[in-house]
């Protein structure tokens, strides 16, 4: 019986074994649990009173029946939902939102410059300060009391019709409180006679808070006044903070009439100091306002003393020559400062790169760039392009050779030029190099880098005795991506109205049914803001004969269907007769018959028209600024896709079989005025010579004509069908060629094409 027991014992363990961890996890944690509890018990029947301080309240009790209350720094908050309520009695009134989310936050611009000048120095110094240091800043006025028959072009001048100095200072604090109190945070007041470092200035007021008054320069003392008074010397600029301003303005009239004083900057200093009882400083919040006065003959290039390094701004500057002089001195020693920065930031990268685990394996070259990109595929490797110091290897027209001109010949100069002294400045003195001929040359456009470059360079190579060698070397080099910037665009919204174009010509009846099918399903149903007008191109032979049989019938029957279906729209059509559809001439016709705030789509037949592509139409086109010229999506022949089987239709095949065909101009939004000035221009440079516009499009003239931003995008929400363009031989043989290309490019990919050869051939061969 024992032995039988202990063999029993034994199964029932083996049996327990799996789940014997668990077991044991569970008691522990059991275990811990009932210490930690019977721990926090005893403490809290512990209790430490303050002398004086009432004992805590009993558990369960209330709040308000603890004696003293927890203090008001101790309030237990906690959240409340109000419920939303409206008086059914009172009207409905729309919320107005503002246009743009930093009005509704109440942000405001960081920096204003107001820049003193005079009659007597507005075509010399003002011009010099406008063209060094003006487009640093964010805004920047000049105030003067008189100016010259001629303005300097532009300059954003304010003239208040008094030199009087004080009368002008007083002025112009009126002006900026006025136009411009509620929008900066910061206003700095400069002379005309001041060089100031802008990029020092702006970095200066981001360190600064703007929740304290602030007059801020160079402290000067009044003239036999208060020891401890200081106002700040106008020569060398000052800052004002928003709510000193605000505070000032008041007591403006007051200042004018009860202080006397011959320097404006004094006048100004008075009367802050005797109507806020503040004093002008030099140093504010660990910010020092550096400043250096210039002596007579003075060498900015010879200037070596780290004050004038480190000044925001430098006076006087007694002529032109001398600002442009400090401008370019101290735009070399940022430059010096930011190589230097860049070369302690590549050594500390260098110094961490050794501590990971790739060592110095990891370190790429150059040193804080990013790495080249790495492809997944074969698609996506980055191709070089080839050139010569004359020629180009990879031309946008798809030539296979071209002459290098323009902005590609000035690009491969300067990195010859910069190659050159790379090396230079590596060897020498031991060696010095000159360039005999470029060999080869090769670039690719690196979207996460920058521009790369590989050079064979034929040297002539001379030591430091003079003798000389011919040697080849291989040389590589980066143009790193700088700062990306956003530019700033003016604001559009999706309520505009649209106006669509369609053109048709006999070949495109076939397809007329379907879009307007889509166009009213997307448009009419949904009650879009867009309108449609029809445009008939008769050939001369069809227009002879539309009283007997008209052959754009059948579309006019549709669009009285449509109007009889929608009593609200109108659909008009206008017939137009000509032998070469030139898409200018016919823009020209439809221009004239629409105001000049039209927002145009130019569609074409095999368009299907949605909400989502009018809505980027409206956001992509700005008027006097922007016009949108999207490249569809074109789907491949199915015939040769698909071969028999069923299409796709899933939403995961969306713009898998087909490619936006980059051939093709002929969708483009624009605004009536922009084409109309455009066309103007146009009109002026051919004369009467109106061939020319058939070996243009829309597109051209918009290129050549306009100094508008030209945007180019793929557009996956504009896909057509497959169907074969005719493509008109009259039109001017690169219109014609591109044409051809679209139609080839549009059958089907290079597989699908291998497969149905290689179909094609068996089928030959059985």
């Amino acid at each position: 019986p024992a032995v039988a027991a202990v063999m029993r014992l034994g199964t029932v363990l083996g049996a327990l074994r799996p789940a014997l961890p668990l077991l044991l996890g569970l008691s522990l944690g059991c275990s811990l649990s009932l210490l930690r509890a019977s721990w926090s018990h005893g403490a809290a029947e512990e209790r430490c009173l303050a002398p004086g301080r009432p004992a805590r309240p009993a558990p369960g009790a209330l709040p308000e029946e603890a004696e003293g209350g927890l203090g008001p720094g101790h309030e237990d908050f906690k959240p409340r939902i109000v419920p939303y309520y409206r008086d059914p009695n009172k009207p409905y009134k729309k919320v107005l939102r503002t246009r743009y989310i930093q009005t509704e936050l109440g942000f405001h611009e960081r920096l204003f410059v107001a820049v003193l000048t005079s009659k007597a120095t507005l075509n010399t110094l003002a011009v010099a300060v406008n063209k060094t240091v003006a487009h640093h800043f964010p805004r920047l006025l000049y105030f003067t009391g008189l100016r010259s028959t001629k303005v300097p072009h532009g300059m954003a001048l304010v003239v208040h019709g008094d030199e009087r100095p004080i009368w002008l200072m007083y002025e112009t604090m009126n002006y900026i409180h006025q136009h411009f109190g509620s929008d900066y945070d910061w206003f700095y007041i400069m002379q005309d006679d001041t060089y100031a470092q802008a990029e020092q200035v702006k970095a200066l007021v981001t360190h600064l808070s703007i929740n304290q008054d602030v007059y801020l320069g160079r402290a000067e003392e009044f003239i036999g006044g208060d020891e401890q008074a200081r106002y700040c010397h106008g020569g060398f600029g000052y800052l004002l903070s928003r709510s000193l301003l605000l505070k000032l303005h008041p007591h403006l009239d007051s200042c004018r009439n009860e202080i006397l004083s011959v320097r404006p900057d004094e006048w100004l200093g008075r009367c802050i100091i005797d109507f806020l009882g503040i004093t002008c400083v030099s140093q504010l919040q660990g910010q020092h306002y550096h400043t250096y006065e210039l002596a007579k003959n003075t060498e900015p290039e010879k200037e070596e003393e780290e004050e004038f390094h480190a000044a925001l701004a430098v006076h006087p500057v007694s002529d032109m020559t001398l600002m442009y002089r400090l401008h370019k001195q101290y735009s070399r020693i940022q430059l010096d400062r930011a190589y230097q920065e860049i070369q302690d930031l590549q050594m500390q990268i260098r110094n961490l790169t050794a501590l990971t685990p790739a060592g110095e394996a990891g370190v790429t070259w150059p040193v804080g760039i990013n790495a080249p990109f790495l492809p997944k595929s074969r698609f996506e490797v980055i191709s070089w392009d080839y050139f010569t110091e004359q020629h180009l290897f990879s031309c946008p027209d798809g030539s296979p050779k071209c002459e290098l001109s323009g902005a590609s010949k000035a690009d491969v100069s300067e990195i010859i030029v910069s190659a050159l002294e790379q090396l230079n400045r590596r060897y020498q003195p031991l060696l010095r190099f000159s360039k005999r001929q470029l060999l080869n040359g090769y670039r690719r456009f690196d979207p996460t880098r920058g521009m790369e470059y590989t050079l064979d360079l034929l040297l002539e190579a001379v030591t430091q005795k003079g003798h000389s060698h011919v040697l080849a070397k291989r040389v590589s080099l980066v143009r790193p991506l700088s700062k990306v910037e956003i530019i700033p665009m003016p604001y559009v919204t999706e309520a505009t109205r649209v106006q669509l174009v369609l053109p048709l010509t006999v070949q495109d009846l076939d397809y007329v049914a379907n879009f307007l099918d889509m166009f009213a399903m997307n448009t009419l149903d949904t009650h879009d803001n867009a309108l449609l007008t029809l445009l008939f191109v008769y050939h001369p032979y069809d227009a002879q004969r539309v009283g007997q049989v008209d052959v754009f019938a059948g579309v006019k029957a549709m669009v009285g269907e449509l109007e009889k279906r929608y009593a609200e729209v109108k659909i008009p059509w206008i017939s137009v007769k000509t032998e070469v559809p030139s898409q200018v001439k016919l823009m020209d016709i439809v221009s004239k018959k629409h105001p000049v705030d039209t927002l145009f789509f130019l569609a074409s037949v095999w368009t299907e028209i949605n909400m989502e592509f009018l809505n980027r139409c409206r956001m992509n086109t700005i008027n006097n600024w922007q016009v949108f010229f999207p490249v569809h999506f074109q789907e491949f022949n199915p015939a040769l896709v698909y071969r028999g089987e069923q299409t796709a239709s899933s939403s995961t095949d969306f713009l898998r079989d087909g490619h936006f065909d980059r051939h093709s101009f002929a969708e483009a939004c624009f605004y009536n005025s922009d084409y109309m000035t455009a066309r103007t221009k146009l009109a002026a440079d051919i004369l009467d010579r109106d061939e020319v516009l058939e070996s243009m499009e829309v597109f051209d003239v918009f290129l050549h004509y306009s100094g508008l931003h030209l945007f180019r995008a793929v557009e996956p929400g504009l896909v057509q069908k497959y169907a074969l363009r005719s493509c008109n031989p009259r039109l001017s043989e690169e219109l014609y060629h591109r044409c051809v290309l679209s139609n080839l490019e549009g059958l089907a990919s290079r597989s699908h094409l291998a497969m149905a050869l290689f179909e094609q051939e068996q089928a030959n061969s059985t």
